[in-house]
């Protein structure tokens, strides 16, 4: 029971001390350094140069989405690369249950197909 106990007590310390020494060194660099604002340093820096034009720039929708698609299976790849390197040990069960992750992921890619999320039409 004891041994239960200093396990938990290890993981604590980590996590106050996960919490704590940012905490300190942000604060620490905040009252230590010289804060003299003035209206040049309030400017926008672009390399050197004056800035030209809109400091925002907008991009097409479409980037979201193949974003969110790469996301998306990028995590697929995340999950399937512990199951390939195990696959011998783990058995029948398991290769059932990321053969219908895989289809879930196919059926989500076929949908996004259907509705020509994948086509780079000029909106």
């Amino acid at each position: 029971m004891e041994n239960y106990a200093n396990n938990y007590v290890v993981v604590a310390v980590f996590i106050v001390l996960g919490i704590l020494l940012p905490v300190v060194a942000l604060t620490v660099g905040r009252l230590l350094r010289p804060n003299k604002p003035n209206a040049l340093k309030q400017t926008t820096y672009e390399s050197g140069n004056e800035p030209v034009g809109e400091g925002q720039v907008r991009f097409n929708i479409r980037y979201y989405l193949f974003a969110l698609m790469f996301v998306i299976f990028d995590v697929e790849t995340v999950f399937l690369y512990p199951w390939a390197v195990a696959y011998n040990k783990l058995g029948l069960f398991v290769l059932v249950e990321m053969l219908i992750f895989a289809g879930m992921l196919l059926i989500g890619l076929l949908y996004a197909w259907k509705k020509k999320v994948l086509k780079w039409n000029s909106v």
